[in-house]
């Protein structure tokens, strides 16, 4: 009868590690995907210019899913957390950068002397060749710039793509590691790619 009782307390406790481990496997784990603090962008001579960019507040609420490692998946806020690698592409090659809420927003627009409006619409995906961690290896970003003057009038098209990769030794501190060196390179590209339009300058 103990053995009997020893045996079906192990064998709940099995139940109960198999049913959490049920639970966790595809679960989307929360990571940032900004760019790291101490990434060196450019730091040339500036285009006398102010511009501003457009990122919705729903935008930055909008949350995606992609896939991790292990069968699970990661989850974060493309807008939100890129937000910072936007401005600091636009601020290291402009004098003056200012953020909208809408491309609507006349009175900033033209109350401060902006010239050029950017307008992103990103993209991202993930991947992982782990089957025991979740983190993801390699993170690609896709970045559309569309970049209207003031009147509204299309003046040029941005696309960069970045990515960012990480292995296990290295995100074992940084879980979010391949995309925050997508980040930053996505701020490199983004700058390069203005800086390669004279119609921007």
């Amino acid at each position: 009868m103990k053995n009997f009782v020893s045996d079906l307390k192990r064998n709940l406790k099995a139940i109960s590690v198999i049913a959490l481990c049920s639970a966790v496997v595809g679960c989307a784990h929360p990571i940032s995907i900004s760019q790291l603090a101490d990434h060196q962008g450019y730091a040339g001579e500036k285009v006398s210019k102010t511009v501003a960019y457009v990122i919705t507040d729903e935008q930055r609420k909008a949350e995606v899913t992609t896939p991790g490692g292990g069968g699970d998946k990661i989850s974060y806020y493309p807008y939100r957390d890129l937000e910072g690698t936007l401005r600091s592409a636009l601020g290291s090659v402009y004098e003056g950068v200012y953020a909208l809420n809408s491309t609507d927003d006349n009175a900033t627009i033209k109350g401060n002397g902006i010239e050029l409006v950017y307008v992103p619409s990103i993209s991202t995906n993930s991947s992982s060749e782990s089957a025991f961690t979740w983190p993801p290896t390699e993170f690609t970003i896709d970045m559309t710039c569309s970049v209207y003057d003031v009147d509204g009038g299309l003046v040029s098209t941005l696309d960069v793509t970045s990515e960012g990769k990480a292995e296990f030794d290295e995100f074992i501190n940084e879980v979010g590691l391949a995309a925050k060196r997508a980040a930053g390179s996505l701020n490199d590209k983004l700058t390069e790619s203005i800086l390669s339009h004279e119609e921007l300058k």
